[in-house]
């Protein structure tokens, strides 16, 4: 009998330990072939799996979930500084709202604020976020001028422009595996993106042509798109939106082509008086 439990003991034993120590092995070699820079501690390794993330089927829960973590991150670091007056954000949520109700992908929660600076720029992240300066609200003639930006934002979001270039640098940049990429690592490359690196040509003309689209189906003069644009080529230095979002003659051409004309002029948004009234009493 003492026997028959000293057996059952010891491949109880081996059942337990044995996985426990394959486990302890296989960190201890990712450590010791990783740089001192890069070693981790094995608890960290073992539970390190929690973290990550798949990119190649990113659903829409994970893209709004990764864009929040995004926007905490930019404000956080200092690079973005939110404009707090409640009015000029509420202005541009109405504007937005109005744009995202037309707009291809209006099924997950859109967020839009007001960045305290000057210059002329304008930027979207995933999940929802917009983010438009002061200084293109001070830009802007009219409201549908306004909205033609805030339209290209949002038409970058419903193509998922920033999760497909988030995807092609993390694999480009070996920063992902079979098993996915660390969380946070995705949120730094988020923000550097949404920051310093422009989309591609092919994003941009994808993302004025269903920016457009939206604008007239939201009930805006599509013109507006056009008239802004030429107007911050015509500008002796080449504003910041213009870094992030290249603008050239061609682009501009192919914007004419994709107003339709019935729309063009017809809709809200014109009223130049009216909209100097509003930016100036919101952003003085």
């Amino acid at each position: 009998m003492l026997k028959k439990l000293s057996l059952i003991s010891k491949s109880s034993y081996r059942r337990i330990s044995y996985p426990l120590i394959s486990l302890m092995v296989a960190a201890s070699l990712c450590a010791g072939t990783a740089s001192p820079t890069q070693a981790l501690p094995w608890r960290q390794l073992i539970f390190q799996g929690i973290q990550m993330m798949s990119i190649s089927n990113l659903s829409d829960r994970q893209e709004v979930e990764l864009g929040k973590q995004i926007n905490q991150q930019l404000f956080k670091s200092g690079d973005v500084k939110l404009y707090r007056d409640r009015a000029a954000n509420e202005y541009i949520t109405r504007i937005g709202q109005r744009l995202v109700a037309a707009s291809p992908r209006s099924d997950i929660p859109y967020t839009f604020q007001v960045v305290e600076d000057d210059s002329i720029n304008a930027f979207a992240t995933m999940g929802g976020f917009v983010y438009i300066h002061t200084g293109l609200m001070k830009a802007a003639d009219n409201e549908a001028e306004l909205a033609s930006v805030v339209s290209h934002e949002i038409a970058h979001i419903t193509e998922r422009h920033a999760v497909k270039q988030l995807r092609r640098t993390l694999l480009a940049q070996g920063l992902a595996t079979a098993a996915g990429v660390d969380q946070n690592v995705a949120v730094q490359l988020g923000v550097e993106l949404a920051l310093r690196r422009p989309k591609s040509r092919q994003a941009e003309f994808e993302a004025d042509r269903v920016g457009i689209e939206t604008l007239g189906r939201a009930g805006y003069a599509q013109y507006g798109a056009i008239t802004f644009m030429e107007k911050l080529l015509r500008k002796s230095s080449p504003p910041s939106f213009l870094s992030t979002h290249p603008a050239t003659s061609a682009r501009i051409s192919q914007m004419k082509q994709m107003v339709n004309p019935e729309f063009a002029y017809n809709g809200d948004g014109l009223d130049e008086r009216r909209y100097q009234v509003i930016v100036s009493r919101l952003v003085p």
